[in-house]
């Protein structure tokens, strides 16, 4: 290192570069030999499967046991698309093909049905869409149909979700395949370096680690409370009993917006703990009033009370000081382009 200049730093990042660069050579190799091998055995084919006071608390950052996102095959029916939700540069890792002309979907269909699961940690989500080449088209980019032509293509991994940042092994592999595809389909690629995309996702994961609250809010009784009678007092209030027999769940446009906590069906209700996973709901239901409403209400009907964690009453700071915070919260993901209840929050936060 001193007779090269570099500081230890330096040298580490060199390493770092040079051990990510072999990786991908390596599973460039692995896959070449792979789809030789098949196609030599006719194995390759189209059908192949490839409040407690009202209080904050974070999915993102407290998760200790958070699973990397991985890579993996999946099957692509002729008239099944390969991911239903759109792809979105916001918060997945985009590489894009270009062809110098138009390429059949099935071609390119068939060649993605050839990648072959090599591991079963290989299993991250990912999506692929193509540029129709037809100007008539009702929309340019679309999920693969084996019968349009194509002039681009997208490939598409989700750089973060619940579960951490996507990993430098997952992320090389995801490149290596992309490289894969570009020779066999004659196209020219289009793919940020890995370093950039890896800082990307952390830079994702740490704002949405800020942003992934729940809120909750306990609403105890004086005395424990039949569970008929708490039953028949949740569904006037217009919740429904969730499958699970233990939960109950509150909708607003045909879609949830809290719900409460587990439940024992079995035995007499003292506390009730509604949910509200802020992320995951527009603005506009206005899910934290409501949810609260719906507390005070539940605890006039059955003799109860509002508590913090330590059942202390609950007092109106406490609900200022959390509706301030939210407003910050949604501001925040506005600003990141990941508006509460979107799709893309709904992906973020899964």
């Amino acid at each position: 290192m001193t007779m090269l200049g570099l500081s230890d730093l330096q040298f580490a990042l060199a390493v770092i570069g040079l051990l990510i660069l072999i990786s991908v050579a390596i599973l460039n190799i692995k896959y070449a030999r792979a789809r030789r091998k098949a196609r030599e055995l006719g194995d390759i084919s189209p059908d192949d499967h490839f409040v407690r006071e009202p209080s904050f608390s974070s999915g993102f950052a407290d998760t200790d046991d958070r699973a990397e996102p991985t890579f993996g095959g999946v099957a692509i029916p002729d008239d099944v698309a390969l991911e239903d939700a759109s792809i979105d540069p916001r918060i997945d890792c985009v590489i894009t093909l270009r062809f110098d002309e138009g390429i059949s979907g099935r071609e390119i269909l068939d060649e993605i049905n050839a990648w072959k699961n090599e591991s079963n940690t290989l299993t991250a989500r990912w999506m692929c869409e193509g540029l129709n080449a037809d100007a008539e088209a009702s929309q340019d980019w679309e999920s693969l149909r084996p019968e349009a032509t194509y002039l681009e293509l997208q490939l598409a991994i989700q750089l973060a979700s619940r579960r951490g940042p996507i990993g430098v092994l997952e992320l090389s592999d995801f490149c290596s395949r992309a490289q894969a595809l570009a020779e066999t389909l004659g196209s020219q690629i289009d793919m940020p370096s890995v370093n950039t995309m890896l800082e990307g996702a952390k830079e994702l994961d740490a704002m949405a680690a800020e942003s992934d609250i729940q809120l909750s809010i306990n609403v105890l009784f004086d005395e424990a409370y039949p569970w008929a009678n708490f039953d028949a007092l949740m569904r006037q209030r217009g919740f429904k009993l969730a499958r699970n027999g233990r939960t109950y769940e509150f909708f607003s446009n045909g879609a949830m917006i809290f719900n409460s906590a587990e439940l024992d069906p079995n035995q007499p209700v003292k506390q009730v703990t509604l949910l509200l996973e802020v992320p995951l709901v527009p603005h506009e239901e206005r899910a934290f009033e409501r949810m609260l409403g719906e507390g005070v209400e539940i605890a006039q009907a059955a003799h109860g009370r509002l508590v913090d964690d330590n059942g202390i009453n609950l007092t109106e700071a406490a609900v200022i000081s959390i509706r301030q915070h939210l407003d910050v919260l949604y501001a925040n993901l506005e600003k990141n382009g990941v508006p509460a209840g979107s799709s893309t929050a709904s992906r973020l936060f899964s």
